[in-house]
């Protein structure tokens, strides 16, 4: 079995939702805490990507490290030396998936989305027995639906981090776009419950009846 570990992006804006979903709970347990919890009983080390750890460290997250994300040198971003704001980062998910994919130190990496909240266990478990079928050339392996490749609910292997790499410096920010590129190996998925994302309070109320 191929040595594993997760990413778990939490960079967003959450402008739809409007305050930040990686902290609205779930059932009584915030978004990113139960997406972590997910990726640490399948992986021994979770990488959280984001450019405000401080936000977040109040959390009991088992086995995750925290990455801060940064913008890239030719976006940062000008800000008045007595304003105290902190900007987001308009680079998007691919980007701060390269910055994790950097200190990655497994052959492969299960990416997720920060807002996650019907993740099953067992389906990614089956995920991961099927790694060991991923052709070598392939630079992902995602569940895929009628609107294309999900990219933020997959695995990526540690040795596709070059051509991400200079599809960046090149100016990409798309992971549709750079997927579109390469040979991705398609994960059977049973049901697209499982995909679902929180992005709006119409969306949360669908998963929290606590609501």
């Amino acid at each position: 079995m191929h040595s594993l570990s997760a990413i778990v992006l939490a960079g967003g804006k959450s402008s739809r939702m409007g305050e930040d979903k990686a902290l609205l709970p779930v059932q009584g347990v915030p978004l990113l805490k139960r997406v972590c919890d997910v990726a640490s009983s399948l992986c021994n080390l979770v990488y959280i990507i984001t450019p405000t750890p401080e936000k977040y460290q109040h959390l009991s997250l088992n086995n995750c490290q925290f990455v801060r994300e940064v913008p890239l040198s030719q976006e940062n971003l000008s800000t008045p030396t007595s304003t105290k704001v902190t900007l987001p980062l308009p680079h998007g998910p691919l980007v701060g998936f390269a910055q994790g994919l950097a200190v990655v130190q497994t052959d492969w990496v299960l990416l997720l989305a920060c807002d996650l909240p019907k993740l099953q266990i067992e389906v990614l478990q089956n995920w991961v027995e099927e790694l060991e079928n991923v052709p070598e050339d392939a630079i992902a392996a995602l569940p895929c639906h009628d609107k294309g490749w999900d990219p933020l609910c997959g695995f990526y292997p540690r040795s596709c981090f070059p051509v991400l790499n200079a599809f960046i410096t090149q100016g990409g920010r798309s992971f549709q776009s750079w997927l579109a590129q390469h040979p991705v190996h398609i994960l059977s998925l049973p049901s697209t419950e499982m995909l679902f994302n929180c992005n709006t309070p119409e969306d949360l109320a669908l998963v929290d009846d606590t609501r």
